[in-house]
């Protein structure tokens, strides 16, 4: 049975990995029929016509789906009100059973667009072919028919809105579901946490994360530069098990005697899911073996408002080759050196495939700078046994960031990567090089070409 999904006017490119994953969790399938050779196209529209087998399935998607707003159950659809009340009339085996005593209610919605109300009362007269004989109820109805008329722009080419009957195309159905899931942007809003930082992410973009890792009930999820923990938290919310680290302790901590991370877990409830959260360098980690986290969610520093780094020294000089004496009752602090973003990334997926379970999921970001990026951009830091599952871009002009799903595809046991022998493989050959090689660099150069620097 088709329904019409009705999206939130972000992140349009997030929509339809976010449907995927949250299907395939619970062993689904949803139909794109209409958009077998146009989808690129379709998710810069707010709405969308899917298949669905069951009417379970559209509530199961609106409880987890941050995106959606609401699905119905597609009636109809035209260019024009001629063409919709034909393909209406024609569709009478599916509303025909609410007509003999069934309350029910009309929504008249535009899109780029303000329906007067008298407008909307005569759209409503034209549906009187109907024949509904039931009780209007606007509180409380049994069903509410709704139609949305969607526009191209919300302006005329004169500047003034749009006249009536201006529309690109009109939807109508039956209300099935409201989304709920967009509540949650409220309840992780960052301004309202009880700790963050700089970097913490914001609620709508953890919780999309969290779902494309397929974050549920009983799995072990990991993040490897978790900060101050903004994905820890929504993953938690959806009840998987999280485990922390970070090369900087501070992050994790803040300054109260109750880690920061901890603290703002108990402020959502979660605090029993987060496992543990160990200060180390992912270059330098101390897991003995493989295989066992279902999934991975990451944000890594890539040089805007905090830079990757790693354990090593900058440059070795020859007048300090002797170690140093150790001053009594100080700690010994190691040092840390820049960890080139593209370098990161490489390691990051490596590092992954180690780590996961088949099936499991690798959930990042990928700053790019967008007069450069290319597709083999994200191909170049694939490797055996691991699949790209979605790259979805968030747009901010000269530059973007992508979320990168991959998921592991091998049954095989790997070996921990060796990070440094593995690097100077790579760079021993003439290999492409991604946009986000030297992202901070380029950042803060204002992403000039190299001629213009």
């Amino acid at each position: 049975m088709e329904y019409l999904f009705v999206f939130a006017q972000s992140h349009e490119e997030f929509r339809v990995p976010e449907l995927l994953s949250i299907s395939e969790l619970h062993g689904f399938t949803i139909g794109f029929d209409r958009y077998a050779n146009v989808l690129d196209n379709a998710i810069k529209r707010p709405f969308m016509i899917l298949m669905l087998d069951k009417e379970e399935h559209a509530h199961i998607l609106a409880q987890r789906c941050i995106l959606i707003k609401s699905v119905h159950e597609f009636y109809a659809e035209g260019a024009s009100y001629e063409m919709l009340h034909e393909q209406n009339s024609r569709a009478r085996l599916q509303w025909e059973r609410y007509i003999p005593d069934t309350s029910f209610k009309f929504l008249v919605l535009g899109y780029n667009s303000t329906i007067s109300q008298r407008r909307q009362r005569q759209i409503i007269e034209s549906f009187a072919y109907m024949d509904f004989l039931g009780k209007i109820e606007m509180k409380n109805p049994e069903v509410t028919l709704t139609v949305f008329e969607e526009y191209e722009s919300g302006r005329a080419p004169d500047g003034g809105l749009h006249k009536d009957g201006k529309f690109t195309q009109v939807y109508f159905g039956r209300l099935v579901v409201h989304g709920t899931a967009r509540s949650l942007m409220g309840t992780f809003d960052v301004k309202k946490r009880q700790y963050f930082g700089n970097t913490s992410m914001e609620a709508e973009v953890s919780l999309l994360m969290a779902n494309q890792t397929l974050a549920s009930p009983g799995k072990l999820i990991y993040d490897p530069f978790i900060g101050t923990g903004s994905m820890a938290y929504t993953t938690a919310y959806f009840g998987a098990f999280v485990y922390g680290s970070d090369i900087d302790g501070r992050q994790m901590r803040g300054k109260d005697k109750t880690p920061g991370i901890i603290r703002a877990a108990s402020q959502y409830g979660v605090a029993s899911r987060i496992v543990d959260l160990c200060t180390f360098d992912v270059t330098n980690h101390p897991w003995r073996c493989g295989s066992f986290f279902d999934a991975i969610i990451t944000d890594p520093p890539y040089g805007v408002r905090a830079g990757a780094k790693r354990l090593g020294r900058k440059k070795i000089r020859e007048d300090r080759l002797q170690s140093a004496i150790p001053r009594p009752n100080e700690p010994y602090i190691p040092p840390t050196k820049p960890y080139e973003l593209s370098q990161l990334v490489t390691d990051l997926v490596l590092l992954a495939r180690y780590l996961l379970r088949p099936g499991g999921r690798l959930v990042f970001f990928l700053p790019t700078v967008s007069a450069e990026y290319a597709p083999p951009d994200i191909n170049t830091v694939l490797c055996e046994g691991m699949e790209l599952v979605a790259n979805s871009l968030q747009d901010f002009g000269s530059w973007g960031r992508r979320l990168i799903t991959i998921k592991k595809t091998a049954h095989a046991e790997y070996l921990p990567p060796s990070f440094d022998s593995i690097r100077e493989a790579e760079e021993s050959r003439d290999t492409h090089v991604p946009a986000h090689k030297d992202f901070r660099e380029k950042y803060f150069q204002g992403f000039k070409r190299d001629n213009e620097r």
